[in-house]
């Protein structure tokens, strides 16, 4: 099967996309594991009112293909799913969906959370939060993301 990347400012339906997934792999996938990432509120004291995503068109969806290739590489899953959402993006949105199809649960479970932990440090996304009073600033990224990634690239015992 072949891996999916979008990037689009429109919502999306989860179940949709799970239904889609699961079409793609026709019966030979056991687990399909998803990822869901929402807007939260980054800043409670002050209250967020919405996040604006910009991202590198062309190079955003190679780098995130390349990281599900990767993964495939890794793992042995059947296939994967993943729609981003740039634009504006009100408190509670959907903004990601990650969905890894294989015959086994382990391998889509460590496929999938592979895949939303590397594209967080490594695609080329820019978040802007603005704040309830509408105060506006650029998000940087966290230690313990990019953490969190490179424990991905230490070889595993087996």
């Amino acid at each position: 099967m072949t891996d999916m990347v979008v990037i689009q400012t429109e919502r999306f339906d989860v179940a949709a996309l799970i239904d889609r997934l699961q079409a793609r792999t026709a019966g030979r996938a056991g687990a399909l594991v998803h990822f869901l990432g929402t807007v939260r509120d980054y800043s409670p004291d002050a209250g967020s009112r919405s996040l604006f995503l910009e991202h590198y068109p062309g190079m955003c969806e190679r780098e995130i293909q390349a990281l599900c290739e990767r993964a495939k590489q890794r793992w042995d899953i059947l296939d994967t799913l993943v729609v981003h959402r740039v634009g504006e993006l009100p408190l509670g949105d959907p903004i990601v969906f990650v969905g890894v199809a294989s015959a086994h649960r382990g391998e889509a479970f460590r496929a999938c959370e592979y895949i939303i932990d590397t594209l967080k440090t490594r695609a080329p996304f820019w978040k802007r939060e603005t704040l309830a009073d509408g105060q506006a600033f650029w998000v940087q990224q966290h230690d313990a993301d990019a953490l969190k990634t490179e424990q991905w690239d230490i070889p595993s015992e087996p």
